[in-house]
């Protein structure tokens, strides 16, 4: 939604109707992953795609209709793959695309999401167009037409909002599809290294929000991480508290290499909600780290939170290198899966919840 947000705005100002078109599912291989869209204007007007080219003209079409009045609708589209090459599919696949009026309370709350960075997830029927949208902190708007379906949507809703993943499911033989919205993810970084700035400018081109934080204040500056969302010259407990709330979409690396700095952060970070607690260090280091932890009140469980040392196993040298490694092992957790070659693995390139 974020994608074409601004789009459905501007034709809003000008009194011009909108509609959208989101894939919905995938089978096998396509260009667009479920939750892609694109927006329709009632003058013709087009942003986004729903494909690599081949059904955008049929899907207008039909988009035309809807907002001329006609009923949402769910449109299927299969690719043979030999014929994938010649219609601009060349993955082969097919896909799913729900054409819908970009109206009611729960749509207008969606947008209003992902306009302003929110997490929430908007839960429709396939069938009747009823929707659902559940904020991060659980506040509903329309509903499903159930209590029953109700409940298992916002279920769903609030683990795909989290996983930032949206998704088709089906309840009790009704067929939904979870459409989610969040912010950037934030990664938290304690340490004004070298390594953090190079954290940062990484996480910039990643999309991410990074901010880093060290109580020496002749390290913490804005000139040496230009690239930072915020920089703070604080105790790990005063930033943390700054940068509230640490929530699941949130990673904190932890790089002072100071046992002071790290582990006041290591005592709040693993009794936090983030997603992702990373610290560097030998692996000497991290065992007395562990050590001293436990007698800090950390339970073993917490500790087990800690990616110590931090980062996959690439071999880095450089900063760079090792910046790099630490980015892809947050990827990882995210998506669930553990690193490692593609060649050895088996199973789906992307998860693409079809």
């Amino acid at each position: 939604m974020r994608d074409v947000v601004a789009h459905l705005d501007e034709w809003a100002a000008s009194g011009r109707r909108g509609a959208t078109a989101t894939v919905v599912a995938v089978k096998r291989s396509a260009p667009r992953p479920p939750g892609a869209k694109m927006a329709v204007a009632g003058d013709g007007t087009v942003q986004g795609m729903v494909s690599g080219g081949c059904v955008e003209g049929a899907v207008v079409s039909v988009a035309e209709e809807v907002l001329e009045g006609a009923p949402p609708r769910l449109l299927h589209f299969g690719i043979a793959d030999e014929e994938a090459w010649e219609v601009g599919l060349p993955c082969g696949g097919e896909i799913g695309v729900w054409v819908d009026r970009v109206e009611g309370e729960a749509m207008e709350r969606f947008a209003v999401l992902a306009r302003e960075g929110g997490r929430g997830a908007l839960v429709t029927r396939l069938d009747d167009g009823a929707k659902l949208l559940v904020d991060a902190d659980g506040a509903r708007t329309g509903t499903l037409g159930t209590q029953a379906l109700d409940a298992v949507a916002v279920a769903a809703a609030d683990e795909l909002m989290w996983a930032e993943q949206s998704a088709q499911r089906e309840f009790g033989g009704v067929p939904v599809f979870v459409d989610a919205t969040a912010p950037p993810p934030r990664l938290i970084i304690i340490g004004a290294v070298d390594l953090a700035a190079a954290l940062c400018r990484l996480a910039r081109v990643m999309g991410w929000e990074p901010s880093v934080a060290d109580p020496r204040g002749r390290f913490a500056t804005r000139k040496r991480f230009p690239d930072a969302e915020h920089v703070l010259a604080a105790w790990p407990d005063k930033a943390f508290a700054e940068l509230a709330p640490i929530d699941r979409s949130t990673a904190i690396a932890i790089l002072t290499h100071d046992p002071k700095i790290d582990d006041a952060a290591l005592e709040i970070a693993l009794r936090s909600d983030a997603g992702y607690v990373g610290a560097i260090g030998s692996r000497r280091m991290q065992a007395t780290r562990r050590a001293r932890l436990l007698e800090h009140g950390l339970t073993p469980a917490a500790l087990e939170r800690m990616s110590a040392p931090i980062g996959l196993d690439l071999g880095a040298l450089t900063v760079e290198e090792t910046a790099l490694s630490v980015i892809a092992e947050i990827v990882a957790l995210r998506r669930g899966r553990t690193g490692g070659r593609l060649k050895d693995a088996a199973g789906r390139i992307h998860e693409v919840g079809a």
